[in-house]
């Protein structure tokens, strides 16, 4: 019998399932909430500012507490940082229907003030559950079985973003309250997966009593000083600027040549088909392809793709060729992870990840803002011009590289 088949399906990982089950669900409510938040604010004030300013204050934990939330996910006990993350979550979101119902909320500063800390809380709970949960998948996985767990968690938060959006429409057309209510619970129901996790996923750390900020350090020290993990990080962070950008430039050509509402929403819809068709794809493509391969090829297959967008109008065109980059993106995220997860020390994992995500997640304004300023400068097609060199760029220098070059490979299955 070979190894393969000796070795339990990883669906029969108790611990695993459990996991993954709970997140489906509470990965579903938040991308249903996610929706509704701006609807709501837009129905209580009718500002797009103030939509814009609950949105950021959604997204601010992501460039202020990931860098020190890594040493605490480090040195606490990563089962109970994701319990309490879920229950704090669920409690915050249930504020909101409770507020509704009550009539707190309504026009005016105060109500905007109280969903900007909603959202600012649940992002909170976003970085340090997202941390420990992939610090602590390690532990959970076997390393063989690593890249299929992580193609799985792709899959999961891909299905969300795709299913999550006309639920939330549907719910808050409803009752305004109803997509709030649904997140709340279904993080509580996560919290509640997780407390029959097995596994003991407490640390043991004992840089505990190190003060935090030299702690952080200790996670940029070692990604600067791993010649692939650097490489790979500033690889992602430059994929992440260009479609975070691409996103407002494509909607931005669509409209420009006359594409409706609805048809700029199955656009986008099938970009996000591409993704979660490729997050399914991706559990087993990894086998199949050194990951230097994918790490050098992938970036080439988006360089050679973005330059289509400027031969096209037809929003549906645009759309297509969307969700061909947007399937291949999984399979680059489950050999980055697993990377990450193999080669860094899981005692280091919380911090380092934390590094990682801090580079490439702040690149984020950054794309929004420098997409605006391409568009007002030279339009929507000069715009995908710039991108797709930057995109070349990368797909150059992830080539030449020689980190990605002699990257060794992932653990066999």
């Amino acid at each position: 019998m070979t190894a393969v088949a000796e070795r339990a399906s990883l669906w029969r990982n108790r611990d695993f399932t459990l996991l993954w089950s709970g997140q489906v669900v509470s990965n579903l409510g938040a991308a249903v909430s996610g929706t509704a938040m701006p609807l709501l604010v837009l129905a209580m004030t009718g500002s797009a500012a103030d939509a814009g300013l609950v949105g950021a204050a959604g997204t601010l934990p992501h460039l202020i507490a990931n860098l020190p939330a890594g040493p605490l996910v480090d040195r606490w006990n990563r089962r109970r940082i994701m319990v309490v993350a879920e229950i704090v979550a669920g409690l915050t979101l249930l504020a909101v229907p409770l507020a509704l119902w009550t009539g707190l909320l309504g026009p005016g500063a105060w109500s905007i003030g109280l969903l900007c800390a909603v959202a600012f809380v649940q992002g909170l709970c976003f970085v340090f559950f997202g941390l420990a949960e992939r610090a602590a998948l390690p532990v959970i996985v076997p390393a063989a079985d690593l890249a299929t767990a992580i193609a799985h968690n792709e899959a999961r938060g891909r299905g969300a973003a795709l299913a999550g959006p006309p639920l939330g429409g549907l719910l808050f057309g409803l009752d305004r309250a109803l997509p709030f209510l649904a997140d709340g619970l279904s993080y509580l129901a996560a919290a509640g997966a997780l407390v029959f996790l097995r596994k003991d996923l407490r640390t043991g750390a004992a840089q505990a009593a190190e003060p935090l900020w030299r702690s952080a350090g200790a996670g940029l020290r070692y990604v600067w000083r791993h010649p692939l993990i650097r490489a790979a990080i500033l690889l992602i962070a430059v994929s992440n600027l260009v479609f975070q950008a691409l996103v407002l430039v494509i909607v931005v050509l669509a409209r420009q040549q006359g594409a409706s509402a609805g048809t700029v929403g199955f656009m986008l819809g099938l970009y996000s088909v591409g993704g979660l068709l490729g997050a399914l794809a991706a559990g087993r493509f990894h086998r199949h392809f050194a990951p230097r391969t994918v790490i050098v090829g992938i970036n080439w297959v988006w360089a050679a793709l973005l330059p289509l967008m400027i031969l096209t109008s037809h929003p549906l065109q645009i759309g297509a060729i969307g969700a061909a980059c947007a399937f291949v993106g999984p399979l680059w995220n489950v050999v980055i992870h697993t990377y990450a997860s193999v080669l860094v020390p899981n005692e280091l994992l919380g911090r380092v990840t934390s590094a990682a995500m801090t580079v490439s997640w702040g690149v984020m304004p950054i794309a929004s803002l420098g997409a605006g300023f391409l568009l007002t400068a030279i339009g929507p097609i000069g715009s995908l011009g710039v991108l797709a060199g930057i995109m070349l760029a990368a797909a150059i220098a992830g080539a030449l590289s020689p980190a990605v070059r002699h990257a060794p490979p992932l653990p066999a299955a």
